[in-house]
């Protein structure tokens, strides 16, 4: 009997133990200045009417650590036309038994940016959204860069890829003009540089490619629902992604792409020396 009572006695003696360090754990000093999780993940439960047409603030994506789940994963075996396939084929991404050192990911390689409509689902981990009169602007957490959208009713540059002190040139996010339909923003974007639409080395034609998105705030004011559809000639048929973003109050820690990788996968591979012989060095 004096063993049970002893072995019980250890029991709650554990048990204590671990809740007082719990609680110790939970009042240790923290820094305003960085990212925990947990402060992403606190933002449970009913929240109360979110404000109309209010989108400022902080958002935790799918890679922040917060749970927050993908909606609608992108298509496994996507309708390409025969140039889109053709591209395909020819595009090595990271993470398909391709290596760094062997990727012709410009971002992957160079640390050239995402571009859009990549930096809104690959790597989402964060953005805050801040609105001004005219235009609202997405501030992404990865490598630290940013969207601009005009709201002030102007319509999507025509005139591109030419001479002339009106031409516009495409660039990595493009140009995108929003308005307000009910609750949801519809975003527009154009005019954007070719590349690769995600991770697995799907290609976007660039000049071409118009993009549609529409956020919609839910009625607790925790989640965006945030749906993308892609128009592209590499594509019979409209692509659609779907992601979530869940308020989260949190600081944007820097996070940077590193732009020594092909060379450190090199050293990994024990290949450096032959890479510099095959380049005549």
């Amino acid at each position: 009997m004096r063993k049970t009572c002893t072995g019980i006695f250890a029991g709650v003696a554990g048990v204590v133990c671990l809740s007082a360090l719990a609680v110790a754990q939970s009042d240790a000093p923290r820094s305003p200045w960085k990212y925990y999780p947990e402060d992403a993940r606190a933002n449970e439960g009913p929240g109360g009417p979110a404000p109309r047409r209010d989108l400022n603030g902080t958002w935790a994506g799918e890679s922040s650590g917060a749970g927050v789940k993908r909606l609608v994963p992108p298509e496994r075996t996507p309708a390409f036309t025969p140039l889109g396939k053709q591209l395909f084929d020819r595009n090595k991404a990271e993470g398909t038994g391709v290596l760094i050192a062997d990727s012709n990911d410009p971002h992957v390689r160079y640390c050239d940016p995402f571009g859009f409509p990549r930096n809104m689902n690959d790597q989402i981990r964060s953005m805050t959204v801040t609105t001004l009169p005219n235009r609202t602007f997405v501030m992404l957490r990865f490598m630290n860069i940013w969207r601009e959208i005009w709201t002030d009713g102007r319509a999507l540059p025509t005139n591109f890829g030419g001479r002339g002190k009106d031409v516009h040139d495409p660039t990595y996010n493009g140009y995108s003009v929003g308005r307000w339909q009910g609750d949801t923003l519809i975003i527009e974007t154009t005019h954007l540089l070719p590349g690769m639409l995600d991770g697995s080395g799907m290609p976007m034609s660039g000049p071409e490619t118009r993009l549609l998105e529409e956020w919609t705030v839910s009625g607790d004011g925790h989640e965006i629902d945030r749906v993308m559809t892609i128009f592209d000639p590499l594509y019979s048929r409209p692509l659609v992604r779907k992601r979530g973003s869940h308020r989260a109050e949190i600081a944007l820690s820097s996070e940077a792409c590193d732009p020594d990788s092909f060379y450190h996968d090199l050293l990994e591979q024990d290949g450096m020396d032959e890479y510099f012989r095959n380049k005549g060095l």
